[in-house]
């Protein structure tokens, strides 16, 4: 039997060598893209925006159905290793560990991370904290996780082929990585239409950040850089990591009946988001 995380949380912080832990992750650039994105989430931590809410208690009675509504786990993950990998915010970690999952979640932010430490200790929930770039986890080892869960967030990186091979490298031969990534067109579009039609006007692929919104959107994060990967990008970069894509989604967030210019309305044409689940091969390649 696995050995559970003990209740107190972990925290590793950007730029410091810890006792016990004999590595040293890199401090960040004040202009890169991470230090931007990583403060952003910090305040939208701090003012409660909508993608900074806790789980709520109710959630956590039927938490696999919450999470796997689909049914990519099998339905019981009690005992696996998961990864919580960019999913600071107090609702993904919370939501494995109630369901029985041994959670480990990184996040760049320590905001973000806050509200994970925050209510493990409400609800009494095992968990390992770290603060950490999702692009080199070095404190993380080699085929430790039977699980990666990665909600959006490759968006915020101008390169991910490392993410995915770090993603290869921590799960174990079989173990599963379930993703999820704003479409290309969702970030290329503008948000309004005009003339009654979104239109496409920022490049696919490009190392320059989509421009940014001063208005509320549920399609694009206050003050943070993004950036629109092609699919080749994301769908192949999984596949030359070393994981084979077993299934694909696009969530469904699309009603034609809502007003023009609508989060609805916009993504009964642009669907925002892809899903996929991949598995790492579990034969070695040679």
């Amino acid at each position: 039997m696995r050995t559970p995380y003990p209740l107190l949380s972990f925290t590793f912080v950007l730029g410091y060598q810890l006792k016990n832990h004999p590595f040293l992750i890199t401090s960040l650039e004040s202009n890169s893209p991470e230090a931007t994105n990583s403060q952003a989430w910090d305040r939208m931590a701090r003012l409660a925006h909508p993608l900074a809410q806790p789980v709520r208690d109710e959630e956590l009675k039927d938490p696999l159905q919450v999470v796997d509504e689909i049914g990519w786990l099998g339905g019981d993950i009690r005992g696996w290793r998961v990864l919580c990998l960019a999913a600071g915010g107090g609702r993904h970690s919370a939501l494995y560990a109630a369901a029985g999952g041994l959670i480990t979640v990184v996040d760049l932010s320590p905001g973000m991370l806050e509200l994970d430490r925050a209510i493990a200790e409400k609800h009494r929930l095992r968990m390992r904290i770290i603060q950490s770039s999702m692009s080199s986890m070095p404190m993380l080892h080699d085929g430790e996780f039977d699980l990666v869960i990665h909600p959006v967030s490759t968006c915020y990186l101008r390169e991910v082929a490392p993410v995915f091979r770090e993603v290869a490298r921590v799960l174990r031969p079989g173990g599963l990585y379930i993703s999820q990534h704003k479409q290309p067109t969702n970030l290329q579009s503008s948000l309004q239409p005009r003339a009654g039609h979104y239109v496409l006007e920022h490049p696919v692929g490009s190392h320059n950040p989509v421009t940014q919104t001063m208005e509320p959107s549920r399609l694009r994060e206050p003050g943070t850089h993004e950036f629109a990967h092609s699919l080749e990008t994301l769908i192949g970069g999984i596949c030359r990591a070393g994981l084979m894509i077993e299934d694909l989604v696009e969530p469904r967030h699309g009603k034609p009946d809502q007003p023009l210019g609508s989060f609805g309305h916009r993504c009964n044409f642009l669907p925002p988001y892809i899903r996929i689940k991949a598995r790492r091969s579990p034969v070695e390649r040679t």
